[in-house]
């Protein structure tokens, strides 16, 4: 299983509560593009409307600009594949007051590219604070360790 492209801020900004893999409707351009790392899910967020979960705000640009449509959008909303329960359960956690969906990585499983998206929960500033500290003092530990 190999990471393409990850949304790195979104530990630091949120606490994930559930996980779900989704497929996503994607051109040929796209995947190409993705699998070169090239892409951003920074300030992306996952929205369900009318039955259907949509990636909103992801910038996937096109694997050769030469040969790209003249139409085509780098930050278009794309359509992502889940099953009836898990749309169910998104949208119900959607509706919560302070709970967002957000995308984390995109991978591959076999010759699959998958979105991994997880509700979260938005964190304060202090507890932003609390999670660096934390970060930090397992990296020095971890340091002492590797030269003892």
């Amino acid at each position: 299983m190999t990471d393409y492209v990850r949304n790195k801020k979104v530990t630091l900004n949120f606490e994930l509560l559930d996980l779900f893999e989704a497929g996503a409707v994607l051109l040929g351009t796209e995947v190409k593009s993705i699998r070169q790392g090239q892409g951003k899910l920074d300030g992306s967020h996952v929205v369900v409307r009318g039955g259907e979960v949509y990636l909103v705000g992801a910038s996937i640009p096109p694997f050769q600009k030469a040969n790209a449509p003249t139409d085509y959008d780098n930050e278009r909303v794309r359509k992502l594949l889940l099953s009836k329960k898990d749309i169910l359960k998104l949208y119900n956690e959607s509706e919560k007051k302070g709970l967002t969906i957000v995308p984390i990585r995109w991978y591959n499983t076999g010759s699959k590219l998958k979105l991994e998206i997880a509700v979260a929960k938005g964190k304060k500033k202090h507890d932003k604070r609390d999670t660096i500290k934390q970060r930090d003092t397992k990296r020095e530990i971890e340091r002492t360790l590797k030269t003892q």
